[in-house]
C-alpha cells in the first residue's frame, strides 16, 4: 500500500497537539473526558449526573484508547471506530444493570463522543473524523474556520427545518436534548468524515461547554492566532470560563506535519 512514489505512510506523519478541560465555573464534576494519543484523539462529553456522567466518558475514552495501545488497520479506519463504540455501549449497558445510582435507581449514564484518527487514502495519509451526539469537530485551514460535524441535537433539527435561528439554538430550552449518543437504547449511527490532505488543516475536537460559550468566529481567531495547539486549547478552554463557564469544557487542537 505504501509503494507509491511520494507517498507517506501514516506512522510516519508528525503530530503536535495540545488538550485542555476544566469544571468550570458553575459544575462541582468534570463529567467531560478526552484521549490524545497519538494518532487516535477523542472528546466525550458524559451526560447523567455525577454518578453517570463521568463513568460514562470514560468508558468511551478508554475503549477508544485501546486502538492506540494495540493499533488498527489505517485501511479500514471505519471499521475500527465502530467495533471500538459498539464495545463501549456493551460496557455501558452492562455497567447500568449491575450498578445503582446515588439515588438508589438504576444507574444510567450516556455520552457524546467526537473522534479524530489517522487513516490511509486512496492518496496517503487522512484524517478519519467521527461523531456521535453534539460535540463538535472543527477544521482550520487556509479559507477559514468549517464546522465539519454536524449535531446530534434537537435545536440542530429545528435549525436545519428552519423552525429556529442559530442564535435562538443557544438559548432554546430543549438545546441540551441530543438524538443520538452512547448508553441510550437505539443502536449506534455515528456520522464520519474524512480530510486529506491530513497537512492542510488544523483540528479541533470539543465538547459544548467550549462552542456553547465561544462563537465560532471567537474560535477561529484563537486557532489563528496561536501556533503551538497547547497554547490555543489552554486559552479556548480560558474563553468559555470569561464567558460564563456554565459546564465542563474540553478541547484537543491537533496540527499534522508531513516529514
Amino acid at each position: 500500500m505504501d509503494d507509491q512514489p511520494g507517498r507517506v505512510p501514516v506512522d510516519q506523519v508528525g503530530l503536535r497537539y495540545g488538550a485542555a478541560t476544566d469544571v468550570g465555573l458553575l459544575r462541582e464534576v468534570n463529567e467531560d473526558s478526552f484521549l490524545a494519543r497519538p494518532p487516535v484523539f477523542a472528546v466525550a462529553d458524559g451526560m447523567g449526573g455525577h454518578d453517570g456522567g463521568d463513568i460514562a466518558s470514560r468508558m468511551v475514552v478508554d475503549a477508544l484508547a485501546r486502538l492506540a495501545d494495540e493499533g488498527y488497520d489505517p485501511s479500514h479506519g471505519e471499521h475500527a471506530v465502530v467495533a471500538a463504540l459498539d464495545a463501549a455501549q456493551q460496557r455501558l449497558l452492562d455497567y447500568g444493570t449491575t450498578h445503582r445510582g446515588s439515588d438508589g435507581g438504576r444507574w444510567h449514564g450516556g455520552t457524546t463522543a467526537v473522534v479524530a484518527l489517522l487513516v490511509e487514502d486512496d492518496h496517503g495519509p487522512a484524517w478519519l473524523l467521527a461523531n456521535l451526539g453534539d460535540s463538535r469537530i472543527y477544521a482550520l485551514a487556509e479559507t477559514g474556520l468549517a464546522r465539519v460535524s454536524t449535531d446530534h441535537s434537537v435545536v440542530q433539527e429545528l435549525v436545519d427545518a428552519g423552525m429556529i435561528t442559530e442564535d435562538e439554538a443557544l438559548v432554546h430550552p430543549e438545546r441540551h436534548i441530543v438524538t443520538r449518543a452512547l448508553g441510550g437504547p437505539d443502536a449506534l449511527d455515528p456520522d464520519f468524515f474524512r480530510i486529506a490532505p491530513v497537512d492542510s488543516v488544523r483540528v479541533l475536537l470539543c465538547s459544548d461547554g467550549i462552542t456553547g460559550m465561544v462563537a465560532d468566529a471567537d474560535i477561529e481567531s484563537i486557532l489563528t492566532d496561536h501556533d503551538d495547539p497547547r497554547v490555543a486549547a489552554e486559552r479556548l478552554v480560558e474563553a468559555a470560563n470569561a464567558a460564563g463557564g456554565v459546564d465542563n469544557s474540553t478541547v484537543i487542537v491537533i496540527d499534522a506535519v508531513q516529514p
